[in-house]
């Protein structure tokens, strides 16, 4: 796996359960999966030397993140590498304009949107949907990362090299679903789970999404793996829908690997994504998708300024207030607002499921409060 983040340090804890073990192309000895993995090689992933070096010997070459230059994976697979998923593929996770155009020639909802070459572009789509507009990098955003919310045109052109410009819409919620697919062609479909934002960062997720209709759900799983077939993806394809006031479901963003939107797969389904993602870029059948209990809740655990106690302090109260919640720390240094693990709670009851996630991700990020 290309990428030694806390994707690819998941990734690994899955594969050894089928028996395999992953090489990592991690750049920094101290990454997360760097930290866990016995094949460690250090290398950056736009350094084709250093690609070719790491992949010979491996069986298949994944990813953990999208920003592996297509040129070098074409270079791979024409070297006779096994590559999922394909340069073809994965320049729609890479690149937002590609995705939008090819979502829109698929007759898929999605934003208003066009390109942006002057700041006239950007006052058009305005000029139909009213102030604010979203700006976007067309490469390398994540977590809200390279997405701005404008009131005007002045100074947004040098917000990125490129960028492209989309209505704002009335957002209900937001939604993700993942889907697996193998070269074979055979695929399996999660439930549809709801994700909760704060400043960009997804803090919650919800499985499956509540008060979403059987119906509903039932067709943006079946969306999801149209687009599966028709990208050709191989592995887990994360799918991020907004659900706007009118009840339409559009599509706004797509992910070609494990996503923060299935952390909740390793407990709350028969098959984690992370196991999945192995078994489709394997071409093993793939796992069951349902859920281990009614109601799944991933917390994400969000570094804090200050923390009250040092972090295995932290534990020990995690653990005496919520001994029935899973904790997954992800090896990275920390720092305020950064992902560096989660938590997951199941039960039967989502609005007390949900509290005891909420609960345990703070204990985890700030330590024992007043009144715990």
């Amino acid at each position: 796996m290309v990428g030694g983040g806390q994707l690819a340090r998941m990734t690994h804890q899955a594969a050894i359960g089928l028996g395999q073990s992953l090489r990592i192309l991690a750049t920094e000895p101290d990454d997360g999966a760097a930290l866990v993995a016995a094949d460690v090689h250090i290398g950056q992933p736009d350094d084709l030397d250093a690609l070719r070096r790491f992949a010979k010997g491996c069986d298949v070459v994944t990813f953990d993140h999208e920003h592996v230059p297509g040129d070098h994976i074409r270079a791979l697979a024409a070297a006779g590498e096994s590559v999922y998923p394909s340069a073809d593929a994965l320049r729609y996770a890479q690149d937002k304009r590609a995705m939008r155009e090819r979502l829109t020639e698929l007759g898929v909802a999605v934003p208003r949107w066009r390109p942006v070459t002057t700041a006239d572009d950007i006052r058009q789509v305005a000029a139909g949907s009213g102030w604010p507009v979203v700006v976007k990098a067309v490469r390398g955003g994540y977590d809200g990362r390279g997405v701005w919310m404008v009131d005007g045109p002045d100074g947004a052109m040098d917000l990125a090299p490129e960028l492209l410009v989309e209505e704002r819409l009335p957002l209900r919620r937001e939604l993700a679903v993942q889907v697996a697919r193998s070269p074979f062609g055979q695929v399996a479909i999660y439930p549809v789970v709801e994700t909760v934002q704060a400043d960009g960062v997804c803090v919650e997720v919800l499985a499956p999404a509540p008060d979403l209709p059987a119906g509903t759900a039932a067709e943006i799983q079946e969306l999801a793996i149209r687009l599966a077939d028709e990208l050709d993806v191989v592995g887990v394809l994360a799918v991020e829908l907004f659900e706007v006031d009118s009840g339409q479901i559009v599509v706004n963003e797509l992910a070609m690997r494990p996503h923060n939107s299935g952390h909740w797969t390793i407990e709350g389904a028969r098959t984690s994504q992370f196991e999945q993602h192995l078994r489709a870029v394997l071409d093993y059948p793939l796992g069951a998708c349902e859920l281990t209990a009614p109601a799944v809740v991933m917390a994400n655990v969000l570094a804090a300024e200050s923390p009250a106690q040092p972090l295995d302090e932290r534990l020990h109260y995690l653990f005496a207030g919520e001994p029935d919640v899973k904790v997954h720390l992800y090896g990275k240094r920390s720092r305020p607002g950064r992902k560096v693990g989660h938590v997951t709670a199941l039960g039967t009851d989502l609005g007390e499921v949900r509290v005891r996630a909420a609960r345990a991700a703070r204990l985890l990020a700030e330590g024992r409060t007043d009144g715990d």
